[in-house]
């Protein structure tokens, strides 16, 4: 885009971890380009105006920066303050058509907490002297793994309806002001997103890249809100679902169908570019036996017994005996989780049980690390539902400790989360590429999207199943590539 005079200033930002691994890609492709690469240090309170003075003075053909410090760069007051009112605007519009009294009673909780940022912002005073985003002359903005975006809020009548998403992060909401005062400025241009799992959750998520990259496309088709898009586009229907506690089962109101598909792909077309595995060929790997391998544990006793426990406590939740400060069925929900996982992450007093899943998984990894011995072949382990920590129980540790008395060398077992920095997960990635750290640990939030480390890799164990089908699909696709 620079040496086609596209931008003048273009801006990339990536997964906090990524930075490093970017750049160096930039630098093979390009390498006499100019880059400003921006470390986790130069957005620290008392750098962060330099930082910002580097970007509005230099000429560059790219800057790079984690998603994290691109959350730093404020917009100007007046931008925000406009920015805040629209959306003010747009819940009360949404109140005028809605009746369900829970739905308004939302609503208006929104509507109170953008009026106290509102107030916030008009009392403060300008944090750090920092340059505004809109004064550094960045007129181009790339969003690498852009799904990390999804939760912006939308003003709907259908929050008590399955897959709509009902989540207002602040991220999703300073990057949606930022892309709008791109589009405005160059005339609907100005941003692209990348990811592989656009929709990763719930159809709403569409209408929400949408809103991100052709709002003045809706607007002119007549699409003003959610309801609008959902209305022409998607299908509530009635499904029997299993219910939290996995005792029975329940109906529930979903938004599961497309309607009008051919058009709305249309639509996205006009700012998609589409690429499915057909359409790219690449030559992964093929998995062992042509599909995964699961392997399946008796239930212990002590788990048994402690699922009764959690099918009383969804039920005392259902007939509305229990304050929902005390226990709700997403906190039910999380526990079962952890119970099946390990319940010694949910009651550190007890031993291990009969059929230890993280005694299971050891021994598979001992098993491949010694198939693999000569060849140096690598293996990652994804585990979301715990944390390493020395002062608790968990299965990162577990795992660790149980290889270690197989017979692994303690130096060629390694966690994500040991590296720090970006420059040390540089060097941590590079020990795996080279078969010098043979068992890597780590979750999808650290380790799913963008971690190159797939050169000598033989195995992935994914010891627990997350929520969405896309981090499976994040885990797999960033690390399953040609070798």
């Amino acid at each position: 885009m620079k040496r086609l005079g596209i931008s003048n200033k273009p801006l990339m930002i990536v997964p906090n971890h990524l930075v490093q691994e970017t750049a160096k890609s930039f630098y093979e492709l390009y390498p006499n380009a100019n880059i400003l690469i921006a470390n986790k240090d130069d957005f620290q309170k008392q750098k962060r105006r330099i930082f910002s003075g580097k970007i509005t003075t230099g000429e560059y053909d790219a800057i790079i920066m984690a998603h994290s410090s691109f959350e730093k760069m404020p917009m100007s007051k007046e931008i925000e303050e406009q920015h805040i009112n629209k959306q003010i605007y747009e819940i009360e519009v949404a109140k005028q058509n809605i009746k369900n009294r829970s739905t308004v009673k939302q609503l208006e909780g929104a509507k109170q907490r953008l009026q106290k940022r509102l107030k916030i912002l008009l009392d403060s005073k300008q944090k750090d002297n920092v340059i505004n985003f809109e004064e550094t002359g960045i007129d181009y903005l790339v969003v690498d793994e852009a799904h990390l975006f999804k939760n912006l809020m939308i003003q709907t009548k259908l929050n008590d309806v399955a897959g709509v998403t009902g989540a207002n992060s602040q991220r999703a909401s300073d990057l949606y002001m930022k892309t709008e005062f791109l589009l405005d400025k160059q005339n609907g241009k100005g941003v692209i997103f990348a990811t592989g799992t656009p929709v990763s959750n719930s159809l709403s998520e569409l209408y929400v890249m949408m809103k991100y990259l052709e709002p003045h496309i809706l607007e002119k088709m007549g699409i003003y809100s959610f309801d609008e898009w959902a209305s022409t586009f998607a299908e509530v229907t009635n499904s029997l679902e299993l219910a939290p506690s996995g005792n029975g089962y329940r109906v529930r109101q979903r938004l599961s169908k497309f309607h009008n598909l051919p058009e709305l792909m249309s639509i996205f077309r006009m700012v998609a570019d589409i690429k499915t595995k057909e359409d790219l060929n690449l030559p992964v790997p093929q998995i062992k036996n042509g599909k995964p391998t699961i392997i399946a544990l008796e239930s212990s006793n002590e788990l048994e017994e402690y699922m009764q426990e959690v099918v009383k406590r969804s039920e005392e939740i259902q007939r509305g005996n229990v304050d929902p400060k005390e226990d709700n069925m997403l906190k039910i929900s999380s526990e079962g989780k952890k119970a099946a996982l390990d319940l010694r992450l949910v009651d550190s007093t007890l031993g291990e049980t009969k059929n230890s899943k993280a005694r299971a998984v050891a021994e598979q990894i001992y098993k491949n690390w010694i198939e693999g011995k000569e060849q140096k072949l690598t293996q990652v382990v994804f585990c979301d539902l715990s944390t390493p920590n020395a002062d608790r129980f968990n299965v990162y540790d577990e795992i660790r400790k149980i290889l270690i008395e197989m017979g692994i060398p303690e130096n060629e077992i390694d966690y994500i989360h040991n590296s720090k920095t970006d420059i040390q997960k540089t060097k941590t990635f590079q020990k795996v590429r080279d078969g010098d750290i043979r068992v890597f640990l780590g979750s999808t939030n650290k380790m799913g999207a963008g971690t190159n480390i797939q050169d000598k890799l033989k195995v992935l164990h994914h010891i627990d199943a997350p929520w969405r089908p896309s981090d499976i699909e994040q885990r797999e696709r960033k690390n399953i590539k040609t070798r």
